[in-house]
């Protein structure tokens, strides 16, 4: 029993002192191992601490530049992004039924891209100032979206019937502009045809005069088929859709026919065709044509008209548009602005007839808050596009591209915008989450503004204004940072060298202790 006892003793012995061998062996071999790890950082030059803090300033300088490129076109941050779009799933993200998807939805919902009622004449006008200044004033995305109306509105499905239509759908669908004159003067040679001629008057026609000849051609050829269709559009769906777009290309004939004579100063006779086309066809109102109404008449300086176009079309039910905003602000705005002043206001408050119109102007700016910089001359105009967004940049363009003379014409109206369009915002501290009169500015405007608008030579507006990503300011500092660095390792390479070596001694020291302390827990 003894020797039993004996025998253990010696074997717990055996395995304390193995124990403690295996510690130190471990311990002295980490310092081995640091020491090692010193000396090689001892013999690091500056040169090498030079090269390491340009190179790590130079590659988060490139992710920078690339970040706020990105942030610059798009309006977001890549890293925060692809962080979104695929790690976010991988970690357990939003499921594609969410709410926050369906609320997405409904904003690309509301961001519908309107015809522009007042859009330009892309031979008359918006290619002369291509060959006058050398640039595109409309996207390929505006461009693709009328060729996808020219072929909703100017044909129909037995088109394949008659050979003239049958080329104009096919001129239709083709990119190249003179590919679609050629077919359009092709289709004239059969016969006359209304829709040829309204291509040769939007693309060929080089004058408003050439457009109007060629607009009154296509007014005969267009009569004559919407009679033959209105008398057979009750027997068959094929002979309906044939009389509706017999009616569409009328209807758009005479509202071109209505804008040259604007353009060429005939006002009166502008707003006497346009008032004969609303009568004529009061269903049609997706042409927007009280829009033209409401300039030319602006332009008469007929403002009891005006107001009598507004009574009929600023109404709840119906859909709000910058020019029926602004329009209305501006009229509120006449009857006050000649003797607005800011100091006589302050001093003695508001009138009643002050206080209608400055609520007018918080009204419009809610509605598009991009406008008043345009009509107060902050930012310059450019063409407006085919097609507009409400309440985005592009809207904002087409309406003061038109209706800034409107309102430099009223007397004090610019000075009364100036002294209260900002105080909206005060009103709508979150526009994306709580409207005041209208619905929450949707989120998608400045992404279809940019598809729209040339981002070449236009900076588009964005609201509300976005803060710089967390990652631009985070890549900025670190770029900045080593680029110290690097400049202070370059210019007093000892003094760094000193500093480097301190770091690094204490880094060993704190080191050496952990592993000391691990070795020896007693």
């Amino acid at each position: 029993m003894f020797r039993c006892r004996a025998g253990y003793a010696r074997w717990v012995n055996f395995e304390h002192q193995y124990f403690l061998n295996v510690l130190a062996f471990r311990s002295e071999r980490s310092l081995s191992d640091h020491f090692h790890h010193g000396m090689f950082l001892n013999t690091l030059t500056p040169k090498f601490y030079v090269a390491l803090t340009g190179t790590s300033s130079l590659i988060s300088g490139l992710i920078l530049i690339f970040e706020w490129w990105y942030f610059r076109k798009y309006g977001t941050s890549f890293i925060e992004q692809v962080s979104v779009s695929h790690l976010r799933p991988l970690l357990g993200g939003v499921d594609n039924s969410s709410p926050t998807n369906s609320n997405s939805k409904s904003h690309i919902v509301q961001c519908k891209v309107w015809r522009n009622p007042l859009n330009l004449f892309r031979g008359a006008e918006y290619n002369r100032y291509t060959w006058v200044t050398g640039r595109e004033p409309l996207t390929y995305y505006d461009m693709n979206l009328s060729a996808q109306d020219h072929q909703t509105f100017f044909t129909c499905d037995s088109d394949h019937l008659r050979p003239a239509d049958a080329i104009m759908q096919k001129a239709w669908r083709e990119r190249n502009p003179q590919a679609r004159i050629s077919a359009a003067h092709e289709a004239l040679e059969l016969e006359d045809c209304a829709t040829a001629y309204i291509l040769l008057a939007e693309e060929e026609a080089t004058t408003i005069v050439e457009a109007e000849k060629l607009f009154k051609q296509a007014v005969k050829a267009g009569e004559g088929c919407y009679r033959r269709s209105q008398q057979l559009q009750h027997h068959g769906a094929q002979y309906e859709a044939q009389h509706r777009r017999d009616t569409n290309v009328l209807v758009y004939i005479k509202r071109r026919l209505a804008m040259c004579s604007r353009k060429l100063g005939r006002t009166r006779e502008a707003v006497k065709m346009m008032r004969d086309l609303m009568k004529e066809f009061p269903l049609l109102s997706m042409f927007n044509i009280h829009e033209n109404l409401l300039e030319s008449l602006l332009e008469l300086q007929n403002y009891a008209d005006v107001q009598a176009v507004l009574a009929k079309y600023d109404d709840i039910s119906l859909p709000k548009s910058a020019t029926i905003c602004y329009t209305a602000a501006l009229l509120k705005a006449r009857a006050v602005s000649d003797k607005f002043s800011p100091e006589a206001a302050s001093r003695r408050g508001l009138s009643t007839a002050e206080m209608n119109a400055v609520e007018a102007i918080h009204r419009a700016v809610e509605f598009n808050p991009h406008v008043p910089k345009y009509l107060l001359e902050m930012k310059s105009l450019i063409l407006p596009p085919e097609h507009i967004l409400k309440r985005g940049d592009s809207e904002a363009i087409a309406y003061a591209f038109f209706h800034l003379q409107h309102w430099k014409r009223v007397e004090g109206a610019l000075n009364l915008l100036h002294c209260t369009w900002e105080g909206t915002f005060r009103m709508i501290p979150y526009p994306l989450e709580k409207g005041h009169l209208f619905y929450p500015y949707p989120i998608c405007t400045e992404t279809a503004d940019r598809e729209l608008l040339p981002t070449v030579f236009h900076e588009v507006s964005v609201y509300p204004k976005k803060e710089l990503p967390f990652f631009i300011l985070f890549t900025a500092g670190l770029c900045s940072f080593t680029a110290m660095l690097a400049l202070l390792t370059h210019q007093f390479p000892e003094l760094m060298g000193v500093f480097a070596k301190a770091v690094s001694l204490l880094h060993r020291s704190h080191t050496l202790s952990s592993c000391l302390c691990k070795s020896n827990p007693q």
